[in-house]
């Protein structure tokens, strides 16, 4: 049996599983596992829609279904965190197992900081992410860089520093991601800078770094990081559902490299895109010039796992005058003084902003200024934000006695 703290290859003893999982299978068995023993009442996860662009989060009650949502999509976008609390009543009623990249974790966290989430609920499978691609972007790249037609690729992967397509013919073709990147492709701009690569405050970490040798492509590298993720791993080694062997020491070192490699990634883009803001004034210009362009459609606030208030203070006339298009830059300080120091970098507000604004550079950027005064990280575990509200009806109550919007006086000697 596994414990916390434990690392193993894993692989399903499930035929089809294993013909369509990801390395091995060992994430979509032990969430097929999870509902067939009781543990959870339903899986929340990523299936394929009409193509490998159209990730269509399914909630799943028949363990039969599980495999509906085998295998990746890079070029799904979503971020299931804040669907937990939208269309799930944060798991207060229904206990659910969930597959999660890195920025997905950090969100759950921080909704369950606000009370939005249940995470007693919840059993958290993280998985090493080195980043998605938009799907937009990823049509026009395969279109333009790889000369083939989006619509006949069947499967994309990224592996090896490479973004690899496999067309219905069984082309397989391949580009250098930084290459990608250099000329505008790529990643996601926020997973670029992004550094929570391997997600272990979930209950297991999953991924394919560190697996090398004959199981290379055939096994998961998984991390036991809680108790629960511990008992998750052990009823499925018992049930006959997973299979188990010990990576060797060579498979330790190389998924370090490979984690730390990111890591170093992530700070070059964030050195190369914080540069681009400028400092002081002219970084206020600049988020102000861009700003400019905000049509007010909401998504930024509708998609951001940190604005959950009910009383959103955007639509306070007394705070941001009705009915202007482009609305007033109070609108976005507003959005700042909120949310800035718990900013996940997911990167929704940017994603889906109809004008093309670079909101999650801005935010980005304030929290990890704010991190670097108050060494306040968020999304990593269950402490409270340095600033931002966190419990709306309480704070309201306070806020209308005593007429003050200050928190905490941190400005004390």
């Amino acid at each position: 049996m596994v414990a916390k703290g434990d690392m193993v290859y894993a692989w399903s003893t499930d035929a089809d599983i294993l013909a369509k999982g990801e390395c091995g299978g060992a994430v979509t068995t032990l969430l097929k596992y999870a509902l067939e023993s009781g543990m959870v009442d339903a899986v929340f996860a990523v299936k394929r829609g009409q193509d490998i662009y159209d990730a269509v989060p399914t909630l799943i009650t028949d363990p039969a279904e599980v495999i509906e949502a085998a295998g990746s999509l890079h070029t799904g976008t979503l971020l299931l965190s804040k669907l937990f609390k939208k269309w799930l009543n944060g798991a207060k009623d229904m206990r659910i197992a969930v597959p999660l990249k890195g920025c997905d974790v950090m969100g759950m966290y921080e909704l369950a900081k606000r009370q939005q989430i249940n995470l007693d609920n919840v059993i958290m499978i993280g998985l090493n992410c080195g980043g998605t691609v938009s799907p937009v972007t990823a049509r026009k790249m395969i279109k333009e860089k790889f000369e083939i037609d989006p619509d006949n690729v069947v499967k994309e992967e990224i592996d090896k520093g490479q973004f690899i397509v496999i067309t219905k013919d069984g082309e397989h073709k391949g580009i250098k991601m930084d290459d990608l990147e250099d000329e505008g492709y790529g990643r996601r701009a926020n997973c670029r800078r992004c550094k929570m690569k391997i997600p272990r405050q979930a209950d297991l970490a999953c991924g394919n770094w560190g697996v090398i040798g004959e199981k290379a492509g055939k096994a998961t590298f998984v991390e036991v990081c809680s108790e629960k993720g511990a008992n998750l791993l052990s009823g499925a080694v018992k049930a006959g559902a997973i299979a188990t062997e010990a990576p060797i020491e060579k498979a330790l070192e190389i998924r370090g490299k490979t984690e730390n490699a990111m890591l170093k990634l992530g700070d070059k883009w964030r050195a190369r895109d914080f540069a681009s803001l400028g400092e002081g004034s002219d970084r206020l210009k600049k988020i102000m010039e861009d700003t400019s362009r905000c049509i007010k459609c909401y998504q930024c606030i509708e998609n951001c796992p940190i604005c959950y208030c009910v009383e959103c203070s955007t639509k306070k006339p007394y705070l941001v005058e009705p009915g202007k298009v482009p609305p007033p830059f109070m609108f976005h300080l507003i959005r700042f003084a909120h949310i800035s120091d718990s900013c996940i970098n997911c990167g929704q507000c940017q994603e889906l902003c109809a004008m093309d604004i670079p909101n999650a550079l801005f935010m980005h950027a304030l929290q990890v200024e704010l991190e670097k005064m108050f060494g306040f990280k968020p999304g990593v575990n269950m402490d409270l934000p340095v600033l931002a509200l966190v419990e709306e009806p309480t704070e309201r109550e306070r806020l209308a006695a005593t007429g003050s919007d200050q928190i905490f006086n941190i400005f004390q000697s």
